[in-house]
């Protein structure tokens, strides 16, 4: 279980909330597991919201409240604390990828957003807001091109991508979008070492995943979570049987696709069959 340590409560929101749960659960006379049953968590769930390495969430700051009689005070701090410049349903696992130690991903129709280049970013993100205004677009563009900084870390994850035939054929932005994504693709996958990709191929047939995508974090010191995702919601799985249910049917996936070495020949292989349309338009 983590062990409590001293944080200086004014880094950041997320620091303070920590160290106001810690305050106020010691003044209550409760360890972190006996906290943790009365939330119905694990007392290393609560370690790590003290140690400000998960994000507060809202129904367990309101339990918390009342359970240590602090009126609506983590709740408040929760709010601050849980802004974020993506998507509310996607910021706890944006957080938890600059946390993870392994990131193994599943995609059906696209590129996974940090390995996207910009131009294949602004035109899936304009088919997901086709109303919104174009300072709104670009912002979450930007937004999603800084998320790609990760694989830049020291500490960068090994991420494992497994994504479906389906994602390189669908001509997202059109031809010379689809030729530079592509060839971006190839090229993170030949320059990186800590990445590696898989296609499945339609000859694959049916598979767990047909109609979802899903993301899996493991950590160092930390319970392995994932996520999955819709095109407006998303959703954190952090019960350990589901957990290892999701992980069992990735490695299922991963066994049906092509090797590394097959797939970077057919993302290559599809990245010259756009160039050939984007030259006879």
């Amino acid at each position: 279980m983590p062990q409590p340590k001293d944080l200086d409560p004014y880094t950041d929101a997320r620091s303070f909330y920590g160290s106001e749960l810690r305050r106020l659960r010691e003044a209550a006379g409760m360890s972190q597991s006996e906290l943790g049953d009365k939330v119905f968590c694990s007392g290393t769930y609560i370690g790590l919201f003290e140690m400000a390495e998960r994000r507060p969430q809202e129904d367990m700051s309101r339990a918390f409240d009342e359970l240590l009689g602090s009126g609506e005070h983590l709740q408040r701090l929760c709010r601050l604390a849980r802004k974020s410049k993506v998507a509310g349903y996607f910021a706890d696992a944006a957080e938890l990828q600059l946390q993870a130690s392994s990131i193994e991903s599943y995609t059906s129709m696209v590129v996974l957003g940090l390995l996207q280049t910009e131009s294949y970013a602004r035109a899936l993100t304009r088919a997901a807001h086709p109303f919104a205004d174009a300072q709104v677009i670009e912002g979450h563009v930007k937004t999603r091109m800084e998320r790609t900084s990760l694989l830049d870390s020291p500490t960068a994850p090994v991420l494992w991508v497994v994504l479906h035939e389906a994602a390189l054929l669908l001509p997202v932005g059109g031809p010379a979008v689809m030729t530079e994504q592509l060839n971006h693709l190839a090229e993170q996958i030949a320059s990186r070492p800590r990445v590696v990709a898989q296609v499945l191929p339609f000859s694959a047939g049916a598979h767990p995943f047909l109609h979802s995508s899903m993301t899996l974090m493991q950590f160092a010191e930390a319970p392995s979570v994932v996520y999955t995702e819709s095109a407006y919601s998303g959703q954190l799985v952090e019960e350990p049987r589901l957990v290892e249910q999701y992980r069992s049917a990735y490695d299922l996936a991963r066994a049906a696709a092509l090797s590394p070495e097959a797939s970077l020949d057919r993302i290559v292989s599809a990245a010259k069959e756009f160039a050939t349309d984007e030259r006879h338009t």
